[in-house]
C-alpha cells in the first residue's frame, strides 16, 4: 500500500511539472529565412568586426558582446567582408552620409593588376569590367587607373578560396564576396574577390562582378560602409543596373580627391552645415581658376615622360597616352609634382628617369613624383643670362640634351650636370627649324618636335631637317580641335 502511495505521488509530481512547463512561456523558434525569388537580396544582421577593423584607423574597439550564431543550415546572404562600423559608433553616426577608413592615396595615378580571374568568365570580359568598374570613380574625380601585367600594382586585385593568406578567409559561395584594403594600411591595394562565388555581368542569376568590384574598389581608394540609402558602398549586395554612383558616394571620394578639373563649376554656392546637426557633408572646395582651352593657346612647355606626353599651360598640364587625352585632364601640374611653379618654361626626363623643370634663373629635379633637388640656380649648370625656353631630349638612347634659348641653344650632359660650353651655338643648325621656339620634344620614333605659339614643325632625324608639309596647328593634330576654315598650307 505504501508502494501504491508513492507511485501515486511520483505520477502528481510528474503531472504538475508537465502543466508547469506547459504555462510558462516558450522562446520562439528562429526559422531560416526562405531566400528570395527577386533579383534583390536582403540584409544579414551584423555580426561582430572581422580581424581587418584592426586595421582600419577610424574604428572604435569592437564590442565584446556578440550575436546568437544562425540556425545550421541557413541561407548566407551576400555582402561585403569589409567590416562595419560598431554599433555605438553607428548609432552616433546616424545623420552622418559617407565614412572615411583614415587613409588616400597621395597621388593620382594608379596603376592595376589582375593576378587571377573566375572560371565562368573570358578573360577579356574580366578586363573589361574592371575597368568600367574603375571608371565609376574615376569619372568624377582626377583619379587614373592603368592596367599593368607584371610586377607590382598599386591594386592587385585577386580571385581565390577559403584561407588565402591575410587572416580574412572567404567561406565558399554566398555569404561574404570580396573584400578589399584601405589605403596607408599593410596591404592596402589588394582587393580580393571569392572564387567560389558564381561570377556574372550583366545579369541577377549570379553575383555580378561589375557592382562587386566597383562597391571593393570604393574601399580601396579610401571609403567605408555607409548607410545611404541605395548607395554604391552599402555594405549589401543588390543587384541594380545602370551601375552608378548615388550622391552620397560621390561627396565622400571627391572628399579625398577633389573633382575632375574638367568639370563645371557649380552655378551657385553649396550650403554648409546647419548648425546643431551632426554631419559630414561639408562643402566642395573652391575650383581652382577654369584651366585654358587647348585649342587655343600656345603651350609653355612639352615633355615626353614615361613614355606619355605632357603639355603644360600656366598652372595646368594636358597628358596623352597613345595619342590620346586621359581622363581627368587638364589638371594641376602641382598634383603630380608637389612644389612645382607655374608656369614652367621647359622640361624633360633623362636617362635615369629624373624629371627636370626650369623656371626663370632656377631648375627643379623630381624622381617620378618625388622631389630631389630645388630650386637650384641655372648657374650650376653652366648657363647665365636668361631662362630657358625649351629643352629637347635627342636620341633613341636619351643620351643627349639640348636647351634652347632665343636663336641660340647648348648640349647638356645629365652625368656632368653641365653644358658642353657657355659659350651656345646657332639654332640655324636645326634646318628649317625657327629661331626662336616655345617647346620641343621627340616622339618614340625618332622624330623631333619644335613648337612656337599655335604651331609646330616635326623634325627628320635622317635628313636633318624639318619635313615637307609643316608647320601645323598643335590643336586640330594633338587634340581633336576643328580645322580652322582658313588654314595655312
Amino acid at each position: 500500500m505504501a508502494q501504491a502511495a508513492g507511485l501515486r505521488g511520483a505520477a502528481l509530481r510528474t503531472l504538475l511539472l508537465l502543466l508547469l512547463f506547459l504555462l510558462l512561456p516558450q522562446p520562439l523558434q528562429t526559422r531560416a529565412p526562405r531566400p528570395s525569388n527577386t533579383y534583390r537580396h536582403h540584409l544579414m544582421r551584423r555580426g561582430p568586426p572581422t580581424r581587418l577593423a584592426s586595421l582600419l584607423s577610424s574604428l572604435v574597439p569592437a564590442p565584446t558582446t556578440q550575436e546568437s550564431p544562425k540556425p545550421a543550415g541557413g541561407p548566407k546572404l551576400p555582402r561585403c567582408g569589409v567590416p562595419d562600423l560598431p554599433d555605438e559608433l553607428s548609432a552616433r553616426n546616424r545623420q552622418k552620409r559617407f565614412v572615411l577608413s583614415g587613409g588616400r592615396w597621395e597621388k593620382t595615378d594608379l596603376t592595376y593588376r589582375i593576378l587571377r580571374f573566375p572560371w565562368q568568365l573570358v578573360r577579356e570580359q574580366v578586363r573589361q569590367t574592371v575597368a568600367e568598374a574603375l571608371q565609376v570613380w574615376s569619372q568624377v574625380t582626377p583619379l587614373t587607373f592603368t592596367e599593368v601585367f607584371e610586377g607590382h600594382a598599386d591594386i592587385m586585385i585577386d580571385f581565390t578560396r577559403y584561407w588565402h593568406g591575410d587572416n580574412l578567409p572567404f567561406d565558399g559561395p554566398g555569404g561574404i564576396l570580396a573584400h578589399a584594403f584601405f589605403p596607408k594600411t599593410h596591404r592596402e591595394g589588394d582587393v580580393h574577390f571569392d572564387y567560389d562565388e558564381t561570377w556574372t555581368i550583366g545579369d541577377n542569376q549570379g553575383t555580378d562582378l561589375l557592382q562587386v568590384a566597383a562597391h571593393e574598389f570604393g574601399h580601396v581608394l579610401g571609403l567605408q560602409h555607409t548607410t545611404a540609402a541605395k548607395a554604391l558602398m552599402s555594405p549589401f549586395y543588390t543587384f541594380r543596373y545602370p551601375l552608378s554612383l548615388s550622391p552620397d558616394d560621390q561627396r565622400g571620394i571627391q572628399h579625398l580627391y577633389g573633382r575632375p578639373w574638367s568639370a563645371p563649376t557649380p552655378s551657385a554656392p553649396t550650403p554648409g552645415p546647419q548648425a546643431g546637426v551632426d554631419t559630414n557633408e561639408i562643402a566642395p572646395p573652391l575650383e581652382p581658376e577654369a584651366p585654358p582651352d587647348a585649342c587655343e593657346v600656345s603651350f609653355d612647355a612639352v615633355s615626353t615622360i614615361r613614355g606619355e606626353l605632357f603639355f603644360f599651360k600656366g598652372a595646368f598640364v594636358w597628358r596623352l597616352r597613345g595619342g590620346q587625352l586621359q581622363p581627368g585632364y587638364p589638371a594641376l601640374a602641382s598634383r603630380h609634382w608637389q612644389g612645382l611653379p607655374s608656369p614652367v618654361d621647359a622640361a624633360f626626363e633623362d636617362a635615369q628617369g629624373r624629371i627636370w623643370f626650369f623656371q626663370g634663373a632656377q631648375y627643379w629635379m623630381y624622381d617620378g613624383e618625388k622631389p630631389v633637388l630645388g630650386p637650384a640656380p641655372l648657374s650650376e649648370l653652366g648657363l647665365v643670362g636668361s631662362p630657358v625656353h625649351a629643352a629637347l631630349v635627342w636620341g633613341l638612347e636619351k643620351n643627349k640634351i639640348y636647351f634652347f634659348r632665343g636663336g641660340d641653344y647648348w648640349r647638356f650632359h645629365p652625368s656632368t650636370s653641365r653644358v658642353d660650353s657657355p659659350v651656345p651655338r646657332r639654332a640655324t643648325d636645326w634646318r628649317g627649324v625657327p629661331s626662336e621656339i616655345d617647346a620641343a620634344f621627340q616622339d618614340a620614333d625618332g622624330y623631333a618636335y619644335f613648337l612656337r605659339g599655335r604651331l609646330y614643325w616635326k623634325f627628320d632625324p635622317v635628313k636633318v631637317k624639318t619635313l615637307e608639309g609643316f608647320p601645323r596647328l598643335v590643336g586640330p593634330d594633338f587634340f581633336g580641335c576643328a580645322e580652322p576654315a582658313n588654314t595655312f598650307h
